[in-house]
């Protein structure tokens, strides 16, 4: 680019701090990302952008840091709907005595749209911008998400026993196929395979979904290692801690993002090392369900990729990704006994880019570079419990939770302007979660 040259974009962010993540451990000050559609076009010091660039609309943040957008890798949105509903329980008596009694009454494809529409809400107003869903009607929620403009991985659910989207295996699995098929190669959409937990999915239907995901290059989500029970169980009824059954059944790949993994030995560490296998941390969620604390740390020095992600609000109350990252990083340090474990800016990098390689999209997503989606958050910083600022990236992650986001930008698109959702109705929102709040009490 000379001297002379001007370029015509669409977008300019002017930003006090930008937090890029690659490079890692980064903090640009006083820089500006332009953007043109879709794409980042450039990160430069202001002047610089100055001399080079004339934008359509300009946003001057002041006193803001601006990032890319989180990626929220495990949840269940629609399940915002049961959020407080039944607290302060063990996994198994708060499965099988309060949510699946609960799913057998209220699950319909409209509890799936206002409940998913409900949680991306939440989420777009805490700097989420991509997350992954594993419920029933994947369609319905596909299509909400679709419709609202938010990145979304959506994984079919798969399960030996009959629900309220299927009669079993069989019809899971030519459910879910179709469900590929319709999305497959979307920008936005991503279908995934989503058997639930060893524990809920026998050998036969495990195989045939490790067989669709590569069949259709998709990826697969699983619960796995999520109690101690579970691998207790597991031991005494199969042999097998499930690891390694899981690992006999073909499910370890690139594509394979395992969820929870709170109870982890070394056997199973060298079954998984090398295998490529994304690891999916939910710890807010199992600490209150008292589930475990994953070794995250030691999983890294492995060399797993591990992501963040907040589960579901029945079991967690918020999907507030910057929150996960705090306590992800706090846990971290006291389950390693170093206090240099999972810095802020590791969380930071999981809460982002570590998202986007588990998905596979580590090329487009998790990151602030040229030609990279113009996927982008901005946090304001300015409020005075969260001052001085000596390290943006610390706040982040150490001072504060995701309701300072100000603004918010998916592929270019404004979702959040000055703290307001421009894509979903609020009013309109809130009345329907209302009534569901009434019917599920009654």
């Amino acid at each position: 680019m000379t001297a002379d040259t001007i370029t015509a974009v669409d977008l300019r962010i002017n930003a006090r701090w930008i937090i890029p993540i690659v490079p890692a451990g980064v903090v640009l000050e006083h820089h500006a990302v332009l953007v043109q559609s879709d794409r980042i076009v450039a990160l430069l010091p202001q002047p610089e952008a100055d001399k080079h660039y004339r934008a359509r609309e300009t946003h001057q943040l002041n006193d803001h840091v601006v990032m890319p957008g989180l990626i929220n890798m495990h949840g269940h949105a629609a399940m915002s709907l049961f959020r407080g509903m039944a607290d302060d329980l063990p996994l198994m008596t708060w499965l099988n005595d309060h949510i699946w009694p609960a799913e057998g009454r209220f699950i319909s494809p409209e509890f799936i749209a206002d409940g998913t529409r409900l949680a991306i809400a939440e989420m777009l107003r805490t700097g989420t911008t991509c997350f992954s869903d594993m419920y029933f009607f994947p369609e319905v929620a596909a299509e909400v998400a679709h419709d609202v403009g938010i990145r979304s991985q959506v994984c079919f659910p798969l399960l030996d026993f009959p629900t309220a989207w299927g009669q079993g295996p069989e019809d899971y699995l030519r459910k879910g196929e179709q469900l590929i098929d319709d999305w497959q190669g979307h920008d936005f959409i991503m279908p995934a395979v989503g058997p639930h937990a060893p524990y809920t999915v026998s050998d036969g239907p495990m195989k045939e979904a490790v067989a669709l995901a590569a069949r259709k290059g998709a990826r697969l989500q699983v619960h796995l290692h999520e109690t101690a029970f579970e691998v207790q169980d597991a031991v005494a009824n199969t042999g097998l801690r499930p690891v390694h059954r899981l690992a006999e059944l073909g499910v370890f790949s690139g594509r394979a993002q395992l969820v929870h993994m709170t109870q982890i030995d070394d056997s199973d560490l060298a079954a998984l090392k090398g295998t490529g296998v994304h690891i999916i941390h939910c710890p807010e969620s199992n600490l209150k369900l008292a589930s475990g604390f994953s070794p995250i740390a030691r999983l890294m020095d492995t060399g797993l990729n591990v992501a963040l992600g907040t589960d579901g609000a029945a079991s967690n109350n918020d999907l507030d990704l910057l929150g996960e990252a705090n306590t992800a990083a706090l846990l971290a340090k006291a389950v390693s006994g170093d206090a240099a474990a999972v810095s802020a800016h590791q969380a930071l990098a999981m809460a982002t880019l570590h998202g986007a390689r588990a998905l596979g999209r580590e090329q487009d997503l998790g990151s602030l570079q040229a030609g990279k989606k113009a996927d982008l958050v901005a946090f304001d910083l300015s409020d005075p419990f969260l001052q001085p600022v000596y390290d943006p990236a610390s706040h982040l992650v150490y001072s504060r939770h995701g309701r300072q986001l100000s603004h918010s930008w998916i592929n270019g698109v404004p979702q959040v302007q000055n703290g307001v959702l421009t894509r979903i109705d609020v009013a309109d929102l809130m009345l329907k979660v209302q009534q569901w709040q009434q019917r599920i009490s009654s």
